[in-house]
């Protein structure tokens, strides 16, 4: 798998547009599976859905809404997460979208987990936790078996302020947290970006082929 750090402060619009790219040579076949890893500029998105109520008030929002090709409600990228977007091939794991993302979340518990903070899934809900406080949001989307978008981490407090203002994937009463909350040290993109790509290939080792 190719992993290419993008940096910090990346506007939504050049990540998505790389996204796309990378998912067209991928299904020709002229690229290996991808892994980018990157920190938004600040922005809110949200999946196309009739039920745009996560958004509360969108006129009334800090940072720009993009509507996009990935499941789920509204959620907020920005500075002080890592945000990963692997371009995967399922047709090498077993074509089967409900454990990849079972895969992605186990990758990000093992992530939290060596970084001191025991992580967890939970039933029904999508997504990483620690205890009823949420770590990290999952929304991906699928063409031809090639995956796209992926998730974002809370790595320190400067990203969960903007979450307020939103009701985060769509879920009442949600309290969003970051490592370092949880006990981490705080962590920059480089650093989690060095560790975090090999849980998740060791998940996805874990995949049927």
């Amino acid at each position: 798998m190719e992993i290419r750090n993008l940096g910090t402060d990346l506007p939504y619009e050049s990540g998505l547009a790389l996204q796309q790219e990378l998912l067209a040579e991928r299904l020709a076949g002229s690229r290996p599976d991808t892994l980018l890893l990157l920190e938004h500029a600040p922005v809110y998105t949200i999946g196309r859905t009739r039920d745009q109520s996560s958004l509360r008030e969108p006129s009334h929002l800090p940072y720009p809404v993009h509507e996009i090709s990935r499941g789920g409600q509204a959620t907020y990228h920005g500075p002080g997460q890592l945000v990963g977007y692997p371009i995967i091939d399922l047709r090498a794991f077993g074509k089967d979208l409900h454990q990849y993302l079972r895969a992605l979340e186990l990758s990000l518990v093992a992530f939290c987990q060596h970084h001191g903070v025991a992580a967890h899934q939970r039933e029904g809900l999508t997504g990483i936790w620690r205890e009823e406080r949420k770590l990290a949001s999952i929304g991906v989307g699928v063409s031809k078996w090639i995956t796209y978008h992926g998730f974002a981490l809370n790595l320190r407090p400067e990203s969960l302020g903007p979450f307020e203002a939103i009701t985060p994937c769509g879920l009442s009463g949600v309290r969003m947290t970051c490592l370092a909350n949880e006990g981490a040290p705080p962590l920059d993109l480089a650093t989690a970006a060095r560790s975090y790509p090999d849980f998740l290939s060791q998940e996805l080792a874990k995949l049927p082929s």
